[in-house]
């Protein structure tokens, strides 16, 4: 299981990182050998990945801007100083979204991997700029499926995160969050009224996306699973 302790959870995204979490643990059997992380950050999800892969390898950028734990740093932008083939496994969790060329991490990716592994990776589609000015693109399950098939890989699946209602609730979380101000009682009165708000709403979410018949019209983001043959 994944620890519920996720530093980043608050009142207003617990869903976000909830919808993420049965995701990756959906995809458990994916994560054997030597494990990847390609832009670990924190690696919040290290425990988790090692209870299934034997080796646990983060790769970031050094000059990040979270704490990084990176074992391996290095510029997804460029070349890895990884050598080819030696990956089991890899994955990279909102992380593409800040790579002004993505194209090169996907590639490499695919070089590091012995053939036969997999990867999983995950992307937001319909969110807020965060991050800024590192922030560079949104993609569509279509141009996901171009990129991954252009790197070389096979069986390239890609499946939506939630339907409008979570996205959407969500988002509108992330904006009632950002009308907290002015002094100290009104602060106090507004966050408690908000988070029975954020409360209720992220409940009756995923009962709402029920109603979307076309979740990856709209999704909050995507998974991406994919193998090299």
């Amino acid at each position: 299981m994944i620890s519920q302790n996720h530093t980043n959870r608050r009142a207003y995204n617990w869903l976000a990182y909830q919808t993420s979490d049965h995701f990756l643990e959906k995809f458990a059997s994916h994560y054997q050998g030597t494990l990847y992380d390609l832009g670990a950050g924190e690696s919040p999800y290290k425990d988790f990945f090692l209870q299934h892969a034997k080796q646990y390898i983060a790769v970031d950028w050094a000059g990040s801007l979270h704490n990084t734990k990176a074992d391996i740093a290095a510029d997804l932008n460029k070349p890895l100083p990884i050598a080819s083939e030696v990956a089991d496994t890899v994955v990279s969790l909102s992380v593409m979204e800040h790579l002004c060329e993505p194209q090169t991490m996907l590639n490499e990716a695919f070089r590091i991997m012995k053939s036969g592994g997999g990867i999983v990776l995950q992307v937001p589609w319909q969110w807020w700029i965060h991050e800024a000015p590192y922030d560079f693109f949104r993609y569509t399950p279509y141009g996901l499926k171009y990129m991954f098939d252009k790197a070389g890989f096979v069986d390239v699946v890609v499946e939506p995160q939630s339907g409008f209602f979570t996205m959407w609730l969500l988002k509108f979380n992330y904006f009632s969050l950002r009308l907290i101000r002015g002094p100290r009682p009104l602060r106090w009165a507004l966050k408690a009224v908000f988070m029975v708000i954020w409360y209720l709403d992220q409940k009756a979410a995923p009962y709402l996306d029920k109603l979307d018949k076309n979740w990856a019209a709209e999704a909050s983001g995507y998974f991406v699973t994919a193998r090299k043959p």
